[in-house]
C-alpha cells in the first residue's frame, strides 16, 4: 500500500493520503485575515480547507473528522456560526473543539481535517 504526500516540505506535508483517506495538516487563516476577528479568521481558514480538499480530489461531503483549536473559548459561538453555515447539511464530520495556545499571537483558530479521497 502506498502513501502519497502532498506538497511535502522539510517539516510537514500539507496532506498525507493512504488507502483512500487523507489527513490534512493544520489550517489557519490566510495572511489577509490574520488580524481579523474570529469570524473572519474562520471563514479564511475554511476557504483554505476547501482549496486543499479540492487539490487532493476530496470535498466537504467527504470529511470524516475535524479538530478545531481555539485560542479563546469565548470565540466558540461565533466560530460555530461560520462552521454551521459551511458544513453541508447531513455531512457533519465527527468533531472536537479545544482551547489551546496558537503558534502565532494573531491566530485565533486552527483546524485539522480527515477526509476520504476519490480515486
Amino acid at each position: 500500500m502506498s502513501i502519497q504526500r502532498h506538497d511535502t516540505q522539510a517539516r510537514m506535508s500539507r496532506a498525507v493520503i493512504h488507502n483512500g483517506t487523507a489527513w490534512l495538516c493544520g489550517q489557519v487563516a490566510g495572511p489577509e485575515a490574520r488580524n481579523g476577528d474570529i469570524k473572519e479568521q474562520t471563514e479564511s481558514m475554511l476557504a483554505r480547507v476547501d482549496a486543499l480538499l479540492k487539490e487532493i480530489n476530496s470535498s466537504r461531503e467527504q470529511m470524516l473528522s475535524a479538530t478545531i483549536y481555539l485560542a479563546d473559548g469565548a470565540d466558540f459561538a461565533a466560530m460555530n456560526e461560520v462552521w454551521d453555515s459551511w458544513v453541508p447539511e447531513g455531512h457533519a464530520p465527527a468533531r472536537t473543539c479545544v482551547v489551546a495556545p496558537m503558534p502565532a499571537r494573531e491566530l485565533r483558530v486552527e483546524i485539522t481535517i480527515t477526509a476520504l479521497v476519490d480515486d
